[in-house]
Order: structure tokens, then C-alpha cells, then sequence
């Protein structure tokens, strides 16, 4: 009996038994509940294919997606000084940088690179949420900046993503100081003539709202998407009345004449080809190149020429 209970019963479990899944295969969409692929999902540029929620995306895997073949340079970001504050709250400030930067796989909170949409230059730049919350510090008025100047320098236009839960804490009044920063950085570029498009994600809220996301040419946003200064709970205790349903939400503040469109993650590359070209004066983009003509077929024509 203890051969069969130690060696024989185990060895069938272990045969018959469900193998276990890992864990990164399969994502549950927050807003419907159904589970996804991991393939199908980044396949869908980690839009729900269900119920079509937005979830987040990353900066590289955006500009994969975004530019032609996913290839795209990326643009250096001077380096601000590190902790100017000597800022610590539960963790030292430099502590809470490695940690999302050892989380991410990034330097910082904000990618700026350049490469071609429909064959059109741009610059683009793009804000990670995943990194300390996309909070806006130094280094993102640094980016912002350099993308402007390298936007100016190019005579390119500058497509911005932002995706932010307002100014980083832990900088204090320097964090603040970026708003009139990005603020001239945006005007540098009305100066030269170029188009400035903003894209708002999900969320776009506090200084990074009340400075270059609002100062675009033109403002388009993600499906239910939250965009404001202050967040709806905060209203909610200030004026102690319910707010409407979707306050601040994309669809909202489009009817209400604060957003030009609200476009689905798969549909914006199109919609930034169309408008890009269309501010900088340019034919439609072409859709799809014609095959090379067959050596057949351009012998037959040289002769039908040569018999004319």
C-alpha cells in the first residue's frame, strides 16, 4: 500500500494533472472582466477587443505601433540635476527613480524620438504612466524642450502623448517651474510655423492639463479617456454636489468643445497621417505602393514602342 500511495498515485497526478499557465499570458480587461490573450491583446495595441477598453500602453510599444515599420531614432534628453531637493517622504527620492526605472526598462517618465508617419518627419514624444505615475519633473521639461528644438531644427512637425498624474511632488516648486518651460518650448514652435498635436490619454491630469497638453493646434483624445486639473472626488468634496455622469471624460469634454476628436487607439495612426499632412500642406498620404512592374511586362512595352 505505500508503494502505491508514495510512488504510483503521485506519479498519475502528476501525469493527469493541469499543468500550470504563467502568469503574463493572459490579461484580464479591468473594465468587462473577459479574459485576453497576451498576443491578441498587443496584437490589438492593448485595446480590449471585447468591450474596447484603453488600457495603458508604453511609450516604445506606441511608437512601434505609430512609425512606419517601427522604426524610430530617439532623441537625446539632457539630464537635470539628480535629487536638487534632498526629497524623501516614506523613500528617498533617488530610491523611488531606480525602483521605476528598474520597473520600466526606461531613464525616465517621457520618450522623445523622430521618424516618419505615412512617410511625413516627426518628432514625436510620449509620456509613460507607468513610470512614477508619468508624473511631470525636470527631465519631462527637458523633453519637452529638446523634442521643440529638434521639431524647430527639422522643420518637422511634434505629436505629443501625454498620459500624467500632474507635477512631480518630490521636485517641488522645480516640477512647477516646467509649466512655463514646455509652455515657451510650444511657442518656439507656433513661432516657426509648425504644427503642435496633442494626444491625450488616459489620464491627463494637474499641471501636465494646465500647460502644453491644452496648448496644441489641434487636441485629440482616447476613448474615456480622464482629462482635468483637479479629479472629480476632489470637485465633489470642494462643491459638495454630484457631478454629471462622464465629468471630465473625453466624450464630455468634446461635446462641450475642449477636445477636436476622440479617436480609438487603433484608428489614431491614420488620423495623425491625415491631419499631420494636412497642417503641413501636403497631398493625402498614399496608401499602398503599386508592385514593380514584371521584366515581361517592360520588354513587351519597350517593343510595342520601338514597333510605334
Amino acid at each position: 500500500m505505500n508503494w502505491i500511495t508514495n510512488y504510483v498515485r503521485p506519479r498519475i497526478n502528476s501525469i493527469f494533472s493541469r499543468r500550470e499557465m504563467p502568469e503574463n499570458l493572459w490579461t484580464k480587461c479591468d473594465e468587462c472582466g473577459t479574459m485576453l490573450f497576451h498576443r491578441e491583446l498587443s496584437g490589438n495595441l492593448n485595446v480590449c477587443t471585447s468591450c474596447g477598453y484603453h488600457m495603458g500602453i508604453t511609450p516604445r510599444a506606441r511608437f512601434a505601433a505609430l512609425f512606419d515599420g517601427g522604426v524610430f531614432t530617439e532623441v537625446a534628453v539632457p539630464a537635470p540635476t539628480p535629487d536638487p531637493l534632498q526629497f524623501r517622504d516614506q523613500k528617498k527620492y533617488p530610491d523611488r527613480l531606480r525602483t521605476a526605472q528598474k520597473t520600466t526598462g526606461e531613464k525616465e517618465a517621457m520618450l522623445v524620438a523622430t521618424g516618419e508617419i505615412g512617410r511625413t518627419p516627426i518628432v514625436a514624444a510620449a509620456q509613460d504612466f507607468s513610470f512614477m505615475a508619468g508624473s511631470m519633473g525636470m527631465y519631462v521639461g527637458n523633453a519637452i524642450i529638446a523634442a521643440a528644438e529638434q521639431a524647430v531644427q527639422l522643420k518637422r512637425p511634434l505629436i505629443l502623448f501625454s498620459a500624467a498624474g500632474g507635477a512631480r511632488m518630490q521636485e517641488g516648486i522645480l516640477s512647477l517651474m516646467q509649466m512655463p518651460r514646455t509652455t515657451v518650448a510650444v511657442q518656439m514652435l507656433r513661432e516657426a510655423g509648425l504644427p503642435y498635436i496633442v494626444v491625450l490619454t488616459h489620464p491627463t491630469t494637474g499641471g501636465v492639463t494646465a500647460s502644453y497638453a491644452m496648448l496644441g493646434d489641434v487636441h485629440i483624445a482616447e476613448p474615456n479617456a480622464l482629462i482635468c486639473f483637479a479629479g472629480p472626488r476632489v470637485i465633489e468634496q470642494t462643491i459638495r454636489e454630484k457631478l454629471p455622469e462622464g465629468f471630465q471624460r473625453a466624450e464630455y469634454l468634446l461635446e462641450h468643445g475642449m477636445l477636436d476628436r476622440v479617436t480609438p487607439r487603433t484608428e489614431l495612426r491614420d488620423d495623425l497621417i491625415t491631419i499631420t499632412r494636412m497642417l503641413m500642406g501636403l497631398p493625402p498620404a498614399v496608401k499602398a505602393d503599386l508592385p514593380a512592374p514584371a521584366p515581361l511586362a517592360i520588354e513587351a512595352q519597350a517593343t510595342d514602342d520601338a514597333e510605334k
